[in-house]
């Protein structure tokens, strides 16, 4: 191979952005993980799917700093970003470091404006540059043009669809590398569940990686590149989404198929 062929090809090669590496995390004497391990490459969407208990969350949890708050622990494997590990950092750190949590439930604040509420993700920042705001408004207002209409009405008298965009466009205001979205379509109308991955798609399309846990597996596979089945604490099937939603076990898991 000469020096060129070998330059194409590494160039083709993905980059991996978020690793997970023989991850088992224990909430007490209760072991929720056992030796998981997963990859997440720059510019992919990557799903988390299974039945409620089976550690999707726990996993979504040890990535983001907060298995401390619900008083998980990590007992081995690592966790590492842009290839340095970020095992048990607090949430405020990986914020500077380009990762952004929607969390399950939306956890909007509710007698807050629209824009307030945006705001509020921006100045999450340390060392933020206030000339950015209104750039980074703009363009979550582009993505979500209700919200720019409802900019001045109360946070929760939105509906939950609404306030499902509000999450994730105060999640973008901080301009992540990766964004974690934990039941992105939970409660929502079945109308506002195709919105809200159609943005999820225009999101990854303008440059931010997406890991998801979702319940919803049929609707997380047809939009996921790749996506990760868990059982009881482990990872049972890993493959392309395309792939998963063709699995007969997935099917029949699942699909209710």
């Amino acid at each position: 191979m000469t020096d060129n062929q070998l330059q194409i090809t590494n160039n083709q090669l993905p980059m991996t952005l978020l690793q997970v590496q023989d991850l088992t995390v224990y909430y007490g004497m209760v072991q929720a993980l056992n030796n998981i391990s997963l990859v997440v490459n720059e510019g992919e969407i990557v799903a988390l799917i299974g039945p409620n208990g089976a550690g999707k969350s726990t996993a979504l949890k040890a990535i983001c700093g907060l298995l401390k708050a619900t008083e998980g622990e990590i007992k081995t494997g690592d966790v590492t970003f842009r290839g340095k590990s970020i095992k048990n950092v607090p949430p405020h750190d990986l914020v500077k470091k380009g990762i952004s949590l929607v969390p399950e439930g939306r956890r909007v604040f509710p007698t807050m404006t629209v824009l307030e509420n945006l705001e509020m993700g921006f100045y999450t920042q340390f060392s933020v540059d206030s000339s950015q705001l209104s750039d980074r408004l703009n363009k979550v207002f582009d993505l979500f043009p209700v919200l720019k209409q409802r900019r001045k009405q109360r946070a929760g008298t939105l509906s939950s669809g609404e306030q499902q965009m509000l999450a994730i466009g105060r999640a973008l205001m901080l301009k992540p590398k990766l964004l974690l979205l934990d039941e992105p379509s939970l409660g929502l109308s079945p109308n506002y569940v195709e919105d809200v991955f159609e943005k999820i798609k225009e999101i990854n399309k303008n440059g931010t990686t997406v890991l998801l846990v979702e319940q919803n597996a049929r609707m997380a596979l047809e939009y996921a590149d790749r996506g990760y089945v868990f059982k009881i604490g482990e990872i049972a099937l890993e493959d392309t989404g395309k792939n998963l939603l063709g699995n007969d076990e997935v099917r029949r898991s699942f699909l209710g198929e």
